[in-house]
């Protein structure tokens, strides 16, 4: 048997999702089982949809070795009769062992409910099949472990996680939700377009005015690469997805994308070529949006080789600016790699600001403020150079 106090960061979940998420190799199957058979709260049977509340006691009849399976806790867990249950999430028992992450991110700002920080070039967001340990979000977690304001011993499913994610290589600004309550609504903020999301970048070419871009977005998850189809004939755009299969197999996602192209200045590096200071405001947030789309219309990011000359002539004439050349692509991007020893994006997720009115109750303070994370150096060093 094992009780469960319900935390204020459990509370207001539904009892089937927080066994799914606390029963972690559990099927949906057996989590159903369980609640019909072998779970109570404060003594009494309930549904799978009964809303769970902060206080009360969740008992799972099960023996310890049935709930070790089911938690993935094994050898490595805290088994027990009665008390804490130990972590659903490996992440949350990694940061008592020797192997903690070093600190890479820089904080922007933070209180009790809300953490935003800026991350550097080439950490990931989350982790993945390659970097279980050293990612960002494991990193934060430490940072509040360390603080006293993330206990993982006491927490059954929640821990502090991004509401938004960067490419491995963009740098900037990450929002984390440091309570459940907070990153629930941090997400709602975000879904709901209650904030304005601004990128740096440095284009190919010369692009001489601003311009919305509309489009639609199809991703090949088995490459993991994105391409963009223009919508001329859809002005009045409205996002839509449809799932498709390619000829290999592979899934694709075809999303509906908006990306406004806010050109600084221009300057020239490399021989005859020309390059643009752009700001970039993301209306929609997929995967690679930005890389794809400015690529699309003939002005892929500096260093950026993946997107190189993903050029589709449909957006070129939907943006109706000159794009760049081959010749002038590659050029700018063996300079970047030679000088500055840059093979990737230039994008830095420069400023991020909420909207004025209609934000969550939880972080309705946070309405018309706006942060900004400084360049990262590789910028500085370039516009430092080239711009003065």
């Amino acid at each position: 048997m094992r009780d469960i106090t319900i935390t204020a960061n459990d509370a207001g979940r539904r009892l089937d999702r927080f066994l799914r998420k606390y029963l972690r190799n559990a099927s949906l199957g057996e989590i159903y089982k369980l609640i019909r058979k072998d779970v109570k709260v404060d003594g009494r049977r309930r549904n799978e949809s009964y809303m769970l509340n902060e206080g009360e006691v969740l008992t799972l009849y099960i023996s310890d070795e049935v709930l070790a399976s089911l938690t993935g806790e094994g050898s490595h867990g805290r088994t027990g009769r009665t008390g804490r249950a130990g972590s659903a999430d490996p992440g949350k028992t990694r940061a008592a062992s020797s192997g903690k992450a070093k600190r890479q991110f820089r904080i922007i700002y933070e209180d009790d409910k809300v953490l935003i920080v800026s991350k550097p070039y080439g950490l990931l967001t989350h982790g993945d099949s390659h970097e279980k340990k050293n990612h960002l979000a494991n990193q934060v977690k430490d940072y509040l472990i360390e603080k006293g304001e993330f206990d993982p011993r006491s927490e059954r499913v929640f821990s502090p996680a991004p509401a938004n994610r960067l490419d491995r290589n963009t740098t900037g600004l990450v929002l984390f939700g440091k309570t459940s309550a907070a990153l629930k609504a941090l997400n709602e903020a975000i879904r709901e377009d209650l904030t304005d999301k601004y990128y740096l970048t440095i284009a190919c070419g010369v692009i001489d005015r601003d311009l919305t871009l509309t489009g639609s977005l199809t991703k090949d998850e088995k490459a993991n690469r994105v391409s963009i189809t223009a919508d001329s004939d859809s002005p009045a755009f409205s996002a839509h997805e449809a799932d498709h299969a390619s000829a290999a197999g592979a899934p694709a996602k075809m999303r509906g994308v908006i990306t406004q192209v806010m050109p600084r200045m221009h300057f020239r590096i490399s021989g005859a070529s020309e390059v643009t200071l752009t700001d970039i405001r993301l209306v929609t947030g997929r995967s690679h949006q930005i890389r794809a789309h400015l690529a699309a219309m003939g002005h892929p990011l500096a260093g950026d080789v993946k997107y190189a000359h993903a050029v589709n002539e449909d957006t070129v004439r939907e943006a109706g600016t000159v794009p760049a050349t081959r010749q002038e692509v590659d050029n700018i991007n063996e300079y970047f790699a030679r000088r500055y020893r840059i093979t990737t994006q230039l994008l830095h997720a420069q400023r991020i600001s909420f909207a004025e009115n209609g934000l969550p109750e939880e972080i309705e303070y946070l309405a018309g403020q706006s942060f900004t994370a400084p360049v990262p150096p590789a910028f500085e060093r370039i516009m430092g150079e080239h711009i003065g």
